[in-house]
């Protein structure tokens, strides 16, 4: 009997349990070999962005006020910066007075001459004509003296010297006094008109650079950074502060043109952004556009190598994300779209 029994204990496991360890064996090896050949995830890291809208100064000065704080919300319209410049306030002053000079010279001219200048000037033609009718009477007595030799050859020549000169004072004061009748001609009110233009033109110019010494904001939006602090000296085109609007808010990724396969713009995938949680975030591609050529090479073959260039792409949120900031970081599992 107890032959008997030590023989048992030794006969050989079932085929069933054989084949189920084959077969574990086989399956296990199957996925491992189906997990090599798999491509790893692909993990791209992108970034927020958003519309910055830098404010430069247009006229030079001193920084008077800068009553905005970084990272303050403003509305459209809102003061940002206030410049001192007392230089352009009179240069202000004085072409307004120079306008009123130019107006007053218009008003003259559109007038008229005056009828003081009118009188003067017939008084003055009288008097000239009341000269040449005496010079010519003291000609006429002198040519006589001169036939009968009771007076000088340059005695007559000065009396008809001195006529010449009454009938040319006559005829000066005759046209005077009808130039003032005339009155200004046609040129003299059009150079006089645009004078006064060209004064009011001066002011119109000098009037937009003092309202640009109040710099206002174009939109709502918030204050991202301030280039300027109060009493600096700024020069036009020197950047005063930057704005960005966190209404119009979307991702970044440069991408290159190797993984875009398939893109396009109204496509849809998730993100996740660690600063709000890593919850997936369903977000829509609205710009796919090339980036400088010197970014994002990659060779591609050992001999011949080609250039792959890089995408910039742009995806809004589907849906409004609160508290979703330029520069946060933002990740996507790129293989999920492809």
């Amino acid at each position: 009997m107890g032959t008997e029994a030590k023989s048992d204990s030794k006969a050989p496991p079932p085929r069933a349990a054989v084949l189920i360890v084959i077969l574990s064996i086989v399956g296990i090896v199957a996925l491992s070999l189906w997990y090599l050949v798999q491509r790893p995830p692909l993990l791209i890291q992108g970034e927020a962005d958003a519309t910055r809208i830098d404010i430069a100064a247009r006229v030079d000065g001193r920084v008077a006020e800068l009553p905005v704080q970084r990272a303050q919300n403003v509305s459209a319209g809102q003061v940002l910066v206030t410049i001192d410049n007392p230089e352009l306030l009179t240069r202000l002053k004085e072409a307004d007075a120079a306008r009123s000079v130019a107006q007053a010279d218009l008003k003259r001219i559109e007038v008229g001459t005056r009828a003081e200048v009118i009188a003067s000037r017939r008084a003055a033609l009288e008097a000239a004509q009341a000269n040449a009718h005496l010079a010519a009477q003291t000609y006429d007595r002198t040519k006589q003296l001169t036939t009968r030799d009771f007076a000088s050859v340059q005695k007559l020549d000065e009396a008809t010297a001195t006529l010449d000169m009454a009938r040319r004072s006559q005829q000066q004061a005759k046209l005077s006094l009808e130039e003032a009748i005339a009155g200004y001609t046609a040129e003299e009110r059009g150079v006089a008109k645009a004078s006064v233009a060209k004064a009011e033109a001066a002011i119109a110019t000098l009037q937009a650079q003092v309202a640009e010494m109040v710099v206002k904001a174009p939109a709502n939006a918030q204050v991202y950074r301030r280039s300027a602090e109060v009493g600096e000296f700024v020069s036009p085109g020197v950047p005063l502060l930057s704005l960005v609007d966190l209404s119009d808010v979307w991702l970044r990724f440069d991408l290159r043109e190797d993984l875009l396969k398939g893109l396009k713009v109204g496509d849809r995938f998730d993100v996740t952004v660690p600063a709000l949680g890593d919850k997936p975030i369903p977000v829509a591609v609205r710009y796919i556009a090339t980036r400088g050529e010197y970014a994002g090479w990659r060779a591609t073959r050992a001999t011949g190598d080609f250039d792959l260039r890089t995408f910039e792409v742009r995806a809004y949120p589907v849906d409004p994300m609160p508290g979703l900031r330029p520069g946060m970081s933002v990740y996507a599992n790129w293989k999920r779209q492809n």
